[in-house]
C-alpha cells in the first residue's frame, strides 16, 4: 500500500531535508532523477545524443530541475534550448549551469521557439505550489507542442493541473510521463490521464513525511485479502451475502449483481427480488426468492440496483437494513437514503458501504466539487458510514478518516451494468468478513482489472466485465504468491 500526501505535507517535509542538505544537492539529486527518465523516453524511440529537448522553464525550483536536468543531457550529447517563461526569475545557478554546459537559452515572449520541433518537451513552469490554469506565454508553449505531437515529460506534476484534486480550469499540461520527487502527490492518483505514468525518483523525504492523506492500494494488497476457503471451510464459513437488486423494469441489474457475487465467493449467494427467476435461469447456483423475509441467514445484504424508489423499493431497504448485518448500499438504495431520514438514522453507526456516483452522492451529501478525497471524508463522517465515490478515479473514506484512491488506467468500466457488478462483488466481500473500508478497495481494484481484461482495447459490455472477475482475482493473488517468492 504506497501513500498520497498533499502539496503542504511535502513542502514541509522538503523544508527541513533543505535545512539538513548541502546547498544545491537535493536539487541536484532530482534532476538527475529527471534526466534519467528523460533519456529513457529518448532511447525509446532512437538515440540519445543528437536529439532535441526543449525545456519549459518556470520560476522557482520545477525550472530549477528542468535546468538543472537539461546540464545532465548536455553531457549525453542532446541539443537542449530552455524556453524562459519569465527569464527575471529563473532559477540563478541552475540557469548559469545549463549555459556553461552548452545549452541556449531564449525568452518566452521570441515566439513559439521551435517547439514543434524538439523530440521531448520537459514541463518545468509550476511545481507543487502552483495554482489554476496556466497563463500565456506558457498557454502558447504547451499548446504548441500538442499540436505537434511532442511528448511532455512533467517536472513533478504536469502544469496547470491541480496538485491537490487533480481539477484543471483552463490550459494545462497533458504529460506523456510525470517524474516526481520524494513522494506521490494527490495529483498522481486523480488526475491520472494528465499525467501518464509517474515515476517516483528518492530524494530522502520519506522519514520525513507525516501520516499520509490517502492510500493507493496494489495488487499484493488485494491480493493478500482476498477471501479463499481454508481446508476447513464449507459454503456457510466463507460467508453468505444475500442480494437485493432488480425489478420488472431491470431484471438484468439482478443478473448483473448476483453473477458477480457468485464469481467473488467460493460459498453462497442467496437472491432476493421479482427477477428471481432470471437470476435462476442465469446462475441456477444462487438461492433465489421473491423476498428477502425468504432468503434465510446471510453475513451481508447488497440492495439497492435496479429495486425503484418507490413505496416497495423503500420497504425492501427497510427489510434488509432490519436483518442487521453489513449492508452494501448503492443505485436506487441510495436515492431513498437521501429521502428518507429515518433510514438514513437507522444504518449511522454500523458496517454500511455507501456506493454513489457523483449525482447519487449530490442527493445525500451534497455535490461533489473539484475536491474529491474531502467531499467523501466530509460524507463518511456526516453519515456515519464508509463511502465509495465512484469515478475515473474512485475515492473510499470511512468515518475515522482514512481515505484511498483508486485510479483507473482507463473509462472502460464506464458502462450500463457496470455498477451493479461491482454491488455484488461488494456484498461478498463484506459477507466474507472484510470491513467495509478494504472491501471497497479491494473490490474497486478488482473491477477495474476485471474491465481492463474484459475490454482489451474494445468495448465490452458489463456481462463481459463479470465474467473477466476470476481472471481478475486470480492476477491479484498471483502478485502475492510472487511477492512471497
Amino acid at each position: 500500500m504506497r501513500g498520497v500526501w498533499t502539496a503542504q505535507q511535502v513542502r514541509d517535509a522538503e523544508a527541513v531535508l533543505l535545512a539538513r542538505t548541502p546547498e544545491g544537492a537535493l536539487m541536484r539529486r532530482a534532476a538527475f532523477g529527471l534526466a534519467v527518465h528523460a533519456r529513457r523516453m529518448l532511447a525509446a524511440t532512437g538515440t540519445v545524443a543528437g536529439r532535441r529537448v526543449v525545456l519549459l522553464v518556470g520560476a522557482g525550483n520545477n525550472g530549477g530541475d528542468a535546468l538543472w536536468a537539461g546540464v545532465e543531457l548536455r553531457r549525453r550529447g542532446v541539443g537542449v534550448t530552455a524556453v524562459l517563461v519569465d527569464p527575471a526569475r529563473a532559477h540563478p545557478a541552475g540557469l548559469a549551469a545549463f549555459l556553461r554546459a552548452g545549452g541556449y537559452a531564449v525568452d518566452a515572449e521570441a515566439g513559439q521557439v521551435a517547439v514543434p520541433g524538439a523530440d521531448l518537451v520537459i514541463d518545468g513552469i509550476v511545481g507543487i505550489s502552483g495554482r489554476g490554469a496556466l497563463r500565456e506565454p506558457a498557454a502558447r508553449l504547451v499548446a504548441a507542442a500538442d499540436a505537434a505531437g511532442v511528448p511532455v515529460l512533467a517536472v513533478d506534476l504536469p502544469s496547470g493541473v491541480d496538485p491537490d484534486t487533480g481539477a484543471v480550469a483552463g490550459p494545462a499540461v497533458t504529460a506523456a510521463a510525470t517524474v516526481t520527487f520524494g513522494a506521490l502527490k494527490p495529483v498522481h492518483v486523480l488526475a491520472r490521464a494528465r499525467c501518464g505514468p509517474v515515476h517516483l525518483v528518492d530524494i530522502g523525504l520519506a522519514p520525513l513525511l507525516p501520516e499520509p492523506h490517502a492510500h493507493v492500494l496494489d495488487a499484493p494488497d488485494v491480493g493478500a485479502r482476498w477471501p479463499v476457503p481454508g481446508p476447513a471451510d464449507d459454503k456457510y464459513t466463507q460467508g453468505v451475502v444475500g442480494i437485493a437488486a432488480g425489478s420488472a423494469t431491470y431484471p438484468g441489474a439482478a443478473v448483473l449483481a448476483a453473477g458477480a457475487a457468485a464469481l467473488a465467493t467460493s460459498g453462497m449467494v442467496r437472491f432476493a427480488g421479482s427477477a428471481a427467476r432470471g437470476v435462476r435461469d442465469r446462475w441456477p447456483e444462487v438461492v433465489a426468492t421473491d423476498a428477502i423475509a425468504d432468503a434465510g441467514q446471510v453475513q451481508a445484504w447488497a440492495v439497492g440496483p435496479g429495486i425503484g424508489t418507490d413505496d416497495a423499493g423503500r420497504a425492501v431497504l427497510a427489510t434488509a437494513i432490519d436483518r442487521d448485518v453489513p449492508l452494501c448500499v448503492d443505485a436506487d438504495a441510495i436515492t431513498l437514503l437521501a429521502a428518507h431520514a429515518d433510514l438514513r438514522a437507522a444504518l449511522r453507526g454500523r458496517p454500511v458501504l455507501l456506493t454513489p456516483h457523483d449525482r447519487e452522492f449530490a442527493r445525500v451529501a451534497g455535490e461533489v466539487g473539484t475536491d474529491r478525497i474531502g467531499a467523501a471524508r466530509r460524507a463518511a463522517a456526516e453519515l456515519g458510514f464508509t463511502v465509495l465515490l465512484k469515478g475515473n478515479a474512485t475515492v473510499v473514506a470511512d468515518p475515522g478518516g482514512r481515505a484511498l484512491v483508486h485510479p483507473s488506467g482507463s473509462s472502460w468500466a464506464a458502462t450500463a451494468g457496470s455498477g451493479d457488478v461491482l454491488t455484488g462483488v461488494l456484498g461478498a466481500l463484506l459477507a466474507a468478513g472484510l470491513e467495509p473500508w478494504w472491501a471497497a478497495g479491494c473490490a474497486a481494484y478488482v473491477h477495474g482489472l476485471a474491465a481492463e481484461l474484459a475490454a482489451q482495447g474494445a468495448p465490452a459490455p458489463a456481462s463481459r466485465l463479470q465474467a473477466a472477475l476470476p481472471a481478475a482475482i486470480r492476477s491479484v493473488r498471483a502478485s502475492t504468491a510472487r511477492g512471497a517468492e
